[in-house]
């Protein structure tokens, strides 16, 4: 059995990685580090999980366990790992995007690996330590990289995607209240949001000439969990080539998948799954790409990533079924 450990597990996606790890075939946990919780049971915070378990928030950490998830906000990882060290044989999945960018991906004597599975799958199998990508960066690099690899992104890339307030984390604020929330969308960090350079540094690995501008307008939505992105491009490439592209590139990923239809946010909700949509007009190429933010954008993909690193199936505990209605 692999021992796990997480540190931030009060949050929303502490929460998520919670549930997965409870069920898991291969993994028992051995700690739940939270200040602001610490002797408190889980189901305190996380109530949905009343009746499946009875640990209790530590203070502590286990410094000799197999995995350590870091599902703390983002500029608090270095400080964590000093604080509270683990073994060297200890490996580390950081859900914050503390070591996701060049430069950046060490930790001491720890590099990070960009822990992409569909981009990184040999890296991750090989890797002790790994920074998980940021939800959005996931749905739009999903969307991108195969046109990436073709050399298929000659001109402008215009973005638009949008939220629900669960990627915002668990702490209140003016525009995570309800009162806001409800019946209302906004726009935020227009062009000038953080995951672009996590995006275009994953584009280049693919395209290293790749110099188009992407033009990314974020949005808050009025519901609670889901990302849904609407990209497009002008392309030479014809729709039957684009589709065939995007299912070879995917062959050996199991939650990508190309919809011949449209696609609803519900079809992802409660999964680690990416589905994408392709449509070509007038010398564009639209794709849309979906996600769960708190799954396939975060905890879903760490235990994804943790999978590959242990020598596991990669889909093993995260065979979800949507909430589709």
């Amino acid at each position: 059995m692999i021992n796990a450990g997480i540190i931030g597990g009060s949050g929303y996606t502490g929460g998520e990685l919670i549930r997965l790890l409870l069920n898991h075939p291969e993994v028992t946990i051995d700690f739940i580090y939270s200040r602001s919780q610490h002797g408190n049971p889980i189901t305190t915070v996380h109530n949905d999980l009343l009746g499946e378990t009875d640990l209790h928030f530590s203070s502590k950490v286990n410094r000799d366990i197999d995995v350590l998830f870091l599902c703390t906000g983002h500029g608090n990882s270095a400080e964590i790992l000093t604080k509270h060290p683990v073994a060297p044989t200890t490996n580390i999945i950081d859900l914050s995007r503390d070591f996701r960018l060049e430069g950046q991906q060490s930790y001491h004597q720890r590099p990070f690996i960009y822990g992409l599975p569909e981009l990184q799958k040999n890296a991750v199998q090989k890797a002790k330590n790994v920074a998980n990508p940021g939800c959005f960066a996931t749905a739009i690099q999903l969307a991108l990289l195969p046109l990436a690899q073709a050399s298929g992104l000659q001109h402008d890339l215009h973005i638009h995607g949008i939220t629900g307030s669960t990627g915002a984390g668990s702490s209140l604020s003016d525009t995570t209240h309800f009162s806001w929330r409800n019946s209302n969308v906004s726009v935020y960090k227009a062009l000038n949001h953080q995951h672009v350079t996590e995006i275009t540094q994953s584009i280049k690995q693919l395209s290293d000439d790749f110099d188009s501008e992407l033009h990314f307008v974020p949005m808050r939505g009025n519901f609670t969990r889901g990302i849904f992105i609407s990209a497009y491009t002008k392309s030479g490439i014809s729709l039957e080539n684009a589709q065939s592209l995007f299912k070879e590139f995917y062959s050996d990923s199991p939650f990508v998948y190309i919809s011949p239809d449209p696609l609803h946010l519900k079809q992802v909700i409660n999964t680690n799954k990416c589905l994408l949509h392709l449509q070509k007009k007038n010398g564009q190429l639209l794709i849309t790409s979906i996600i769960d933010n708190l799954l396939k954008g975060a905890s879903g993909q760490a235990l994804q990533n943790m999978n590959l690193m242990f020598g596991l199936d990669e889909t093993n505990g995260l065979l979800l079924k949507p909430t589709h209605f």
